[in-house]
């Protein structure tokens, strides 16, 4: 009834019998004469009628978007609308007429949460372009037409940065005038609950659970196993005490890192979709995690060389302990697998632009972005990467580098066993910052180990003399081999920062002082 009704509205039922009467007089030759005057007067009812009809919808909108009436709570105290607007959740009053037009259900009210959460100009507004989830205007439907109160849960923003909500929906009682009309205005209260943080702490409980346990087994199983050992057998054994205390305190060592890290990515992830708001100063920050690194590459016997801008100049929106925290794990790692003699570069730039991310430094090598900056945020980055000359990741291994616990096959050795968690943690507070991470490796790619060790054991076949097809297919030697990070950080503008220049370089081999520095002027 509702649609044949609303037909008739817009082609009126006179209109319809006045064009049958101009059909019938055409083919009457006394009544042709006044056909004209006939159409005339058709055309001049139908224009009335649809002014009536605009008219009339100019003013349900109107009493759809009219404003609230202030009702006190006390007759000395603030109205329910004051009282509603300091509400921290988003609260709005919903207001609509028919069922079937989706696009008439206008806010008549909006606290200021709800404004800047679903970015409401003013306190009105249709409901369809505050929030486009089916399943919340769906439940304000069945509050406004079915008088039934209900919940739903919904997401916003997508990605690695979602925010979860709860909608509430129940019908508010409207004037008994109102209800004896044809259509009336229909009310409902909607409240919204940000439930993110409740999420979020549920999954890390799970995960946490899940990864300490994996995790922790195999370092508890080790510690038992030579406790056993030393109470029983063992028990008057100095050689096995002495070989087994230094593997014990390895583990637990190792445990204790475990348990840190754990508590640390627990920690950004609880706080990831929040982000920073302070300024701190990237190349410093940069500088002070090269200066506190210097005695492990001395030891090491590896270079450690930062090209950057000056410091002071240049900040950058972030928080400052946790990007000491990527660039720690990212020259940690690196240093963790550069063979000796080799170098170790920190390079700080500033002014980068988005699509600069996806260009590998060096056309052969294997590039992945792991983690990929909003489009349309910012236009400028600040890029720091850290290059090793290690034995480079192989390309399958790219993908995974981010995920808990994961560690490349045959890399898991090392002077010290990793957790696993130092690349989730980068990417975690990466993703805070809104920034980007990306890795670029040349491997030993189209070699098997085999191949690798019968090169370096066979010398090279005399010209024009018989050689093995399957060696004589490869390249004379393997490729330089090496692993880059590059992590991106917003900017607010352009600073006009034209290339890094060296100024500090640690060597071990020649000096064997703190390190040399040079500056750019």
């Amino acid at each position: 009834m509702t649609k044949r009704r609303s037909l008739w509205d817009v082609i009126p039922f006179s209109t319809v019998i006045g064009v049958a009467v101009l059909i019938a007089m055409a083919f009457v030759a006394e009544l042709q004469p006044f056909i004209v005057y006939v159409a005339l007067l058709v055309i001049a009812y139908t224009l009335f009628r649809s002014v009536v009809q605009a008219s009339d919808a100019e003013d349900r909108i109107a009493a759809l978007k009219a404003p609230e009436k202030l009702v006190k709570v006390q007759p000395q105290g603030p109205s329910f609308q004051e009282v509603l607007r300091a509400l921290p959740e988003p609260v709005m009053v919903v207001a609509g007429y028919e069922p079937d037009d989706i696009a008439a259900r206008w806010i008549v009210f909006a606290n200021a949460a709800a404004q800047a959460t679903f970015q409401i100009r003013g306190e009105g507004g249709s409901l369809v372009s505050a929030i486009r989830n089916p399943e919340v205007l769906e439940c304000v439907d069945e509050a406004l037409f079915g008088g039934l109160t209900g919940s739903v849960d919904f997401d916003t923003n997508g990605g690695a940065r979602d925010r979860f909500w709860r909608a509430f929906a129940a019908p508010l009682p409207v004037d008994g005038a109102m209800k004896g009309e044809a259509s009336f205005q229909r009310l409902a209260v909607v409240v919204i609950r940000d439930e993110t943080d409740v999420r979020r702490m549920e999954k890390m409980r799970a995960d946490f659970l899940a990864n300490a346990s994996h995790e922790l087994r195999t370092p508890l199983a080790s510690i038992s196993g030579f406790i056993e050992t030393l109470r029983g057998p063992a028990r008057d054994d100095e050689m096995a005490r002495e070989k087994f205390l230094p593997i014990m305190a390895a583990q637990a060592e190792r445990m204790g890192r475990l348990i840190n890290d754990l508590l640390s990515l627990s920690r950004i992830e609880m706080n990831e979709h929040v982000p920073p708001a302070g300024e701190t100063d990237l190349v410093l920050a940069v500088s002070d995690v090269v200066d506190s690194l210097t005695v492990i590459a001395q030891q090491k016997k590896v270079r450690l060389k930062l090209e950057s801008p000056r410091p002071g100049l240049y900040p950058i929106t972030g928080e400052r302990d946790q990007i000491v925290q990527v660039v720690q794990n990212l020259v940690d790692n690196a240093l963790k697998y550069a063979p000796i003699g080799s170098e170790v570069s920190v390079k700080v730039r500033f002014d980068m632009r988005l699509q600069d991310a996806a260009t590998p430094c060096e056309p052969q090598a294997a590039r992945l972005v792991l983690l990929r900056p909003d489009r349309n945020m910012h236009d400028y980055y600040a890029c720091i990467t850290i290059r090793d000359q290690g034995p480079g990741i192989r390309r399958e291994h790219l993908p995974r580098l981010a995920e808990r616990f994961y560690r490349v096959e045959g890399q898991k050795s090392g002077d010290r066993l990793g957790t696993g968690l130092g690349l989730a943690i980068v990417k975690h507070i990466v993703n805070r910052h809104r920034g980007g991470l990306a890795v670029e490796s040349i491997g030993a790619n189209g070699f098997s180990d085999e191949d690798l060790a019968h090169l370096e054991r066979t010398p090279p076949a005399p010209k024009g003399g018989a050689a093995d097809s399957h060696i004589a297919s490869l390249p004379a030697a393997p490729p330089a081999t090496y692993t880059a990070f590059s992590v991106w950080l917003p900017q607010k503008g352009a600073y006009g920062v034209g290339q890094p220049v060296p100024r500090l370089v640690v060597e071990d081999e020649r000096k064997g002082a703190a390190g040399e520095f040079k500056d750019a002027g």
